[in-house]
């Protein structure tokens, strides 16, 4: 069993949902799946298929000691376990994981980079993060960058070693039936939807380098111009790590066109894509964003900026619009475009499922990795 066993690794349990739908999948193909992340009540679903679920406590942020006591903890972990392959997700987890499966000769060590943190980064904190990088893809054996704008940016500033994108990028890819415009979905949306106003959507961390300040201050100077717009955020306010401008929180408080409504899931919050007219992400960076495809499938036109993974997704002209980012000017205008360029919007739409669909549906997303799994194992 050993040969077959695998190791998922994340830092947080949070983290699990990226790969717990495949985990069927690959115990039906003959593999043990076990998980390594820190405590969370998201590992109990996982047991619940079938899947050990192994605590190791792991710091987010760089924390010298808390990250040797992980470490050592995780070189027990496997040395004991003796897994085949470890693939770990997320920077620390990558990190400490692919380091401990080197010091323990794990015959494959495989590391997804899902984002860079290091590009947004400056000076000390940079150099930093651009070493740990280096450091998880020395240890590994395998590097697939979840796009192709991380895998050049990896090549080109961190590493030479050869790595892979599966299929078009993305590690999860759409469930196209779950996100579609089904009955029940339409039918909570008919409570959201407000006739006769142009509604932009936002989905994610209330966070700073999620672009929120921009957007706020784009959508407010569109409110100075017209009186049918309306932009909903959904997402929870990340205030300890990422906090946007206190100006920016005042604000979202205040106007009465903005609806802060928090975290939604499952169908509520598909409700909330299907009631929108044009879903907004003005991120600094990311890896290959999941809320951009999901809209894309919910039949939205989306307004990106040029970065990676956006841009993997979105054609300029074609199914949106593309911005450069932390430029309020620039996306004042793609969303007055979006609401007065009648056929230009049309066109958008038209086209936004149909990509996806063609690119990251779910099915194909998870056969591109299984198929390495085979290859490699």
């Amino acid at each position: 069993m050993n040969k077959k066993k695998i190791i998922r690794a994340v830092t947080v349990s949070m983290s699990v949902g990226f790969f717990k739908p495949m985990v069927k999948d690959l115990q039906h193909k003959g593999y043990e799946v076990v998980t390594v992340s820190s405590s969370g009540p998201e590992l109990e679903g996982l047991r619940e298929l079938g899947v050990r679920t192994i605590e190791v406590p792991m710091e987010r942020r760089m924390s010298p000691l808390k990250d040797l006591k992980s470490l050592w903890h995780l070189i027990r972990v496997f040395r004991k376990e003796r897994p085949y392959m470890v693939h770990s997700m997320t920077p620390k987890a990558g990190l400490l994981c692919m380091l401990a499966a080197w010091l323990t000769r794990v015959p494959r060590r495989v590391h997804t980079f899902t984002g860079l943190v290091w590009p947004t980064s400056k000076g000390l904190s940079r150099k930093i993060l651009m070493f740990t990088d280096w450091l998880t893809c020395a240890c590994a054996t395998h590097v697939n960058p979840e796009g192709e704008g991380v895998k050049q940016d990896l090549q080109q500033h961190i590493t030479k070693k050869p790595m892979r994108v599966l299929g078009f990028g993305n590690v999860r890819g759409v469930d196209m039936d779950k996100f579609s415009r089904r009955p029940v979905v339409m039918n909570l949306a008919r409570q959201l939807r407000n006739d006769g106003t142009f509604t932009f959507l936002f989905v994610g961390r209330i966070a700073r380098d999620k672009g929120l300040d921009e957007l706020v201050a784009a959508f407010t100077r569109l409110t100075e111009q017209y009186d049918y717009v309306r932009l909903i955020l959904v997402g929870w306010n990340e205030h300890d790590i990422d906090p946007v401008r206190e100006k920016t929180l005042l604000q979202i408080k205040n106007s009465p066109c903005i609806d802060f409504v928090g975290s939604k899931y499952g169908d509520e919050l598909l409700a909330y894509y299907a009631a929108s007219d044009c879903f907004v992400f003005p991120s600094y960076r990311e890896g290959f964003p999941n809320t951009v495809m999901e809209a894309g499938a919910m039949d939205l036109p989306c307004i990106v900026t040029d970065i990676n993974g956006s841009r993997e997704i979105i054609e300029e002209g074609k199914n949106g619009v593309i911005i450069p980012s932390k430029n309020v000017d620039a996306l004042y205008k793609a969303m007055e475009h979006m609401m007065t360029d009648r056929e230009s919007y049309n066109r958008y739409a038209k086209n936004a499922r149909p990509m996806i669909a063609s690119r990251f549906e779910q099915g194909f997303v998870r056969k591109c990795l299984y198929d390495f799994y085979d290859e490699i194992m």
